[in-house]
This record gives structure tokens, sequence and C-alpha cells, in this order.
């Protein structure tokens, strides 16, 4: 299980952070709530922990986008000191799942997150993103085409998951090379060695390619019908 910390306060990240990664979860962390929304748009996580006083993008306005215009439906735990009815009430109403004030024990939070991925999992189908006959399923990881079990190692997978939720849409390189790099991209063309993977493996052997190169921009998932 994976899950997304935003928090700006690097004590409360880091007891956090050690707390879940003991108990098996794969965490990765945001200070700030641009970086923050980027991460949780473009990744895959089971579970958002989000603070609300959130230099660059506050907690609000992040979970509100998160919900409206990246379409998310992962669960979020909100965490902060604003402890009114009218700062919970308002923490729901954007889109948050639970709602949890500082100082909270670390069991406490744990045991939310254990019943929110309990509920999500039981209470949904798993997900799967779909092109053309390419089959690709967001809980288990597992990659197909035409009924064909596919194998890609974590970072072009990574890659192909934004393109497949994308499409049909154009995802722009400096996009893609944000996701697995963030603000310190490699100085060798690492992005194409990725993409040829990716080429080799869903596209090579079949007739219809899928992977697409917009020249000067970036590149398309696409099937023959378009989808």
């Amino acid at each position: 299980m994976r899950i997304l910390i935003i928090e700006d306060d690097p004590d409360i990240l880091g007891n956090i952070a050690h707390h879940l990664e003991a108990r098996g979860y794969i965490v990765d962390c945001a200070s700030d709530g641009l970086r923050g929304y980027g991460l949780a748009e473009q990744d895959n996580f089971d579970l958002i922990v989000l603070d609300l006083m959130l230099p660059r993008l506050d907690g609000y306005e992040l979970c509100r986008k998160l919900r409206k215009e990246a379409g998310l439906d992962t669960p979020i735990i909100i965490v902060t000191a604003r402890d009114t009815l009218d700062d919970r009430l308002h923490g729901f109403d954007v889109g948050a799942d639970d709602y949890l004030v500082k100082p909270f024990a670390l069991a406490e939070l744990s045991a939310r997150i254990k019943a929110l991925l309990h509920r999500a999992r039981g209470g949904t189908q798993h997900r799967i993103l779909r092109v053309g006959d390419l089959e690709l399923d967001l809980d288990t990881r597992r990659l197909s085409r035409a009924g064909q079990l596919l194998r890609l190692p974590p970072a072009p997978l990574q890659l192909l998951t934004m393109l497949m939720r994308a499409s049909p849409a154009v995802v722009h390189r400096s996009r893609l090379e944000e996701a697995l790099w963030r603000d310190s991209p490699p100085d060798s063309d690492s992005l194409r060695t990725h993409i040829h993977q990716i080429r080799q493996t869903i596209d090579k052997p079949y007739p219809e390619a899928l992977l697409h190169t917009v020249h000067g921009i970036g590149y398309q998932m696409r099937g023959g019908d378009g989808g």
C-alpha cells in the first residue's frame, strides 16, 4: 500500500513517515501544496495524509483540486491543528474522508488509515485502465495485452500509468520527467530509454502500436478507436 504524506512540519512529517513505514506501508512525502498536488495527480496512491496549513497551496484548496480537477477518489485524511466545527465541516465539504486534530497519537492515525483502506477495498472493484486491448489493474499492477501478461520495471510502469490515465491526450515530456526525477532530471536522455522499453514490451509483439510520439511535445497512448 502506498501512502502520500503532505505536511510542511519536518518533525511531524518524519514521525508519521517512520511510523507508517514500520507498519509496511510505502511512503512518499511532500512539504508544500503544489508539490503534493503534482505527486497525487501523477502517481497511484492508496491514501493521502494531508495537512491544512501548507505553503504554496493550502490543504483545503489542494483537496478540492484533487477531487474536482484531477478526479481522484483516493481516500484523504486531513491532519491539522484547526479544530473548530467549521474547520471540520469545510474539510468534509472539499472532499476529505476523515479529519484528525493535532496533536494526535500515531496509533490512532494508523488505525484510521487501516479502516479507510479496508473500506475502500471492500466497496469498489479493481480499478482498470484500458487503451485498446492493453489493460492495467491499478490495484494489483497487473499489465496485460490481448490476454497476455506483460512485465515492466517500476519506472517505465509509472510512466505507462500516467500515459494510460491521460489517454488519448498527449502528455508533455517535461511532465513525465518531473514524475520520475522531480526537480532534478538526469543529464542523459533517460526518458527516451524508458519509453523505448515500454514500446518493446507493449507494442513490438503486436500489429497495432498504442504508444505514439508527438514530436516536439511528448507522448500519447491511443488505440485504433482513439481510446
